[in-house]
């Protein structure tokens, strides 16, 4: 048994990256259905928006670098 327990390395990579996409796919539809149908959004809900577009972007790249490439390297 590896120092981590038995992680399924590779459905995790997957299921972070799909976390991260879903997070910015929101956040990024969130924006311009906002604008589009509702001529605009509160600043609070404009800026929560963005921000889950950013986490989405890092969760994704910075998530799977990690999940797939360096936790396996650290076994």
């Amino acid at each position: 048994m590896g120092r981590y327990g038995t992680i399924d390395y590779p459905k995790a990579t997957k299921r972070v990256f799909l976390l991260g996409f879903t997070l910015f796919a929101i956040g990024g539809l969130g924006e311009i259905i906002g604008h589009i149908y509702f001529g605009g959004v509160p600043g609070w809900l404009d800026m929560v928006f963005f921000d889950a577009e950013v986490f989405g972007v890092l969760l994704a790249l910075v998530g799977t670098f990690v999940i797939g490439i360096v936790l396996p390297l650290t076994e």
